[in-house]
C-alpha cells in the first residue's frame, strides 16, 4: 500500500515510516522541519532511514492548503497516518497561534485531502492531554473530556471532533490514538527523559515539578509503533445500530483509543531509573506544579487490547537504559 506519514522527521513518525517500509509498503514522509526544537535531530532521524528505498521525504507545511491538496491529488494515498503537530503543553501557553496553524488548520488540510481522494483510513495522533481536569483513574475513552487545561489539549480534542464530522458526513474512516507520554531513543529534547538525562550527565540540577508528586503512564516507542501499525489495519465501519454517546465511537466510521503502558510510574521512580542507567545521582530542585500540567495520567487500554490483541508492556528500567545509551551515542557523535 501507499502511505502518507506526516511528522516523518518527528519522534513517532520516523519510527512508523521505518516500520511501514520494512513491512513492504511505500511511504511518503512529510514534515516542515521547524525549529520548535533543534532541527539537527530531525535531520538525523531522516538520515537514519534514508537507506529505505520505499521512503521518500517531502518538506511541506501542513497549513499549505494548495500544497497539501496537490500532494494528495498527485500521490493517491491508500492510507494516512497523521502524526505531525505542534507539540508541548507549556509552549502552548506562550505561543498559542502556532497550535492553531499546525493542529487545527493543518489537520483540516489532511482531512480535506483524505475526503477528496478516497483515502481508506486516516489514523491520527490525539493525546492523553485531552483528559484535562478529569480525576477518575484510569482515563477511559468512555469519559467525557470537556475541560482541557492547555490550548494544546484543546486542539487535540478539536481534532477528534473534526475527524468525527468527516467520518459522519463523508464516510471517511478515522481512528484517533490518545498517546500517553511516549519515550525512547531519538526522543524529543523538550520531554522529561531527554531533559533529565541531559542535566544528570552534564552535572546540572533537574526541575522536579509538583515536588515530585506526579505520575505518568510512560509508554515506550516500540509499543506505540506496534499499536499504530495494528490499529491502522482495523478500518472502522459505519454502524447504524451503535447508540454509544461516549467519545469512543458512534454510528459513523470513527474510533478513538488510548495507547499507554497501563501502569503509571511515580516521577521519583522514573528519575531513579535514569540515575541507574546513567550511573549518577541527580541534583534535584523541587518546584510547584506548572500551569497547564496534570498530576497523573493512567490509560485504560481495554478497548485497544480487545480490538488488536496488544498491550504495551515495556518496563521503565529497560526503556530508560535504551534511551540513555542512545543519548550518549548521539551526543558523542556531534
Amino acid at each position: 500500500m501507499k502511505y502518507l506519514v506526516t511528522g516523518a522527521a518527528g519522534f513517532i513518525g520516523n519510527f512508523v515510516a521505518e516500520r511501514l517500509c520494512n513491512d513492504g509498503h511505500e511511504v511518503i514522509g512529510l514534515d516542515n522541519l521547524n525549529d520548535y526544537y533543534d532541527p539537527a535531530l530531525k535531520h538525523a532521524r531522516l538520515e537514519r532511514i534514508k537507506h529505505l528505498t520505499q521512503f521518500r521525504f517531502v518538506k511541506m507545511d501542513l497549513a499549505d492548503r494548495d500544497g497539501i491538496a496537490n500532494l494528495f491529488k498527485d500521490e493517491k494515498f491508500d492510507r494516512v497516518i497523521h502524526l505531525a503537530a505542534q507539540a508541548g503543553v507549556r509552549y502552548s501557553i506562550e505561543n498559542p497561534m502556532a497550535y492553531i496553524d499546525s493542529n487545527l488548520v493543518g489537520t483540516a488540510t489532511i482531512l480535506e485531502g483524505c475526503r477528496h481522494n478516497k483515502v481508506q483510513h486516516l489514523v491520527y495522533a490525539s493525546s492523553s492531554s485531552v483528559y484535562g481536569m478529569n480525576e477518575k483513574m484510569p482515563f477511559s475513552t468512555d469519559d467525557a473530556v470537556d475541560h482541557p487545561v492547555s490550548l494544546y489539549a484543546a486542539t487535540k480534542k478539536s481534532n477528534e471532533l473534526m475527524a468525527h464530522s468527516y467520518s459522519h458526513l463523508y464516510d471517511l474512516p478515522t481512528t484517533g490514538l490518545r498517546f500517553f507520554t511516549v519515550y525512547g531513543p531519538w526522543g524529543r529534547p523538550d520531554m522529561a527523559p531527554y531533559l533529565f538525562t541531559d542535566a544528570i550527565l552534564n552535572n546540572r540540577e533537574i526541575k522536579v515539578f509538583n515536588n515530585g508528586k506526579m505520575k505518568r503512564d510512560f509508554t515506550y516507542i516500540d509499543d506505540i509503533v506496534e499499536g499504530i501499525i495494528r490499529i491502522q489495519d482495523v478500518v472502522p465501519k459505519r454502524d447504524q445500530s451503535n447508540s454509544n454517546t461516549s467519545p469512543e465511537s458512534s454510528k459513523a466510521p470513527y474510533r478513538v483509543f488510548n495507547i499507554g503502558n497501563n501502569e503509571p510510574i511515580a516521577l521519583m521512580t522514573f528519575i531513579e531509573s535514569i540515575e541507574k542507567a546513567a550511573g549518577k545521582v541527580a541534583d534535584k530542585n523541587y518546584m510547584p506544579m506548572q500551569a497547564g500540567d496534570v498530576p497523573a495520567t493512567f490509560a485504560d487500554i481495554d478497548s485497544l487490547h480487545a480490538e488488536v490483541g496488544f498491550k504495551p508492556n515495556t518496563n521503565i528500567e529497560y526503556g530508560m537504559q535504551q534511551f540513555v545509551d542512545w543519548y550518549r551515542s548521539y551526543n558523542s557523535e556531534k
